[in-house]
């Protein structure tokens, strides 16, 4: 990996993971010494990974994944996630980047201004704070520590598989995620299209967004 210090696992438990709607599958959970940011970042083995494992970067979100907000689609793609790459084998590795990295009380405080009308990445930058803070060096000590050198990755994130090469893993293909739409969302999954090329179908969630705004008018 280019010019970074290599990170080692720590430890790895054995954990039965139970959602809310009845899923349940058995997963490794992988800590890890030397990760360059210092977070305590997590690795999630589930299913039986092989040589070009199914690989998600999860960045945390304490709104979505464990309060179940309908502003963002994280919870949804979390669950989806554990359960694809169960069936295929890989990692979820679980991110500490709140809010794209800039923190939970940053988040909420962009959440505020979306309520003014700016969308998300708008609210960012209103608040001095970069659009999107996250950098994945750590993600890929974590995949180097694990001996995974090739992936699939499971995103519709085009920054995460040019990070991810640049840093020296290889990114097969970027195998996409489900659209999980609500209307407290739709502008959010908009605005990730229209700012970021996220792969969504973009004429699907403008209508959508269009009915939203004319049903709250």
């Amino acid at each position: 990996m280019p010019d970074t210090p290599a990170a080692t696992p720590r430890a790895r438990v054995r954990v039965p993971l139970r959602f809310h709607d009845g899923y349940r599958v058995d997963a490794d959970l992988v800590t890890f010494h030397g990760l360059t940011d210092g977070q305590e970042h997590l690795a999630i083995v589930l299913g039986d990974p092989g040589p070009v494992p199914l690989v998600r970067l999860h960045s945390e979100c304490l709104t979505g994944d464990v309060l179940g907000s309908a502003r963002c689609d994280c919870g949804p793609q979390l669950r989806e996630a554990v359960e694809r790459i169960a069936e295929h084998g890989g990692v979820l590795l679980y991110l500490r980047q709140e809010g794209r990295g800039i923190g939970l009380y940053n988040k909420l405080d962009a959440y505020a201004l979306q309520d003014q009308g700016l969308d998300t990445y708008e609210a960012n930058a209103a608040l001095g704070l970069p659009e999107d803070a996250r950098d994945y060096t750590a993600a890929a000590q974590m995949l180097h520590a694990l001996g995974i050198a090739e992936l699939d990755l499971l995103s519709n994130n085009p920054d995460k598989a040019e990070q991810l090469r640049t840093l020296g893993v290889s990114v097969r293909d970027r195998v996409p995620t489900g659209v999980f739409t609500t209307p407290h969302n739709v502008r959010y999954l908009r605005a990730k299209v229209l700012q970021t090329q996220h792969t969504l179908p973009l004429g699907e969630l403008t209508e959508m967004a269009e009915l939203t705004e004319r049903n709250a008018g």
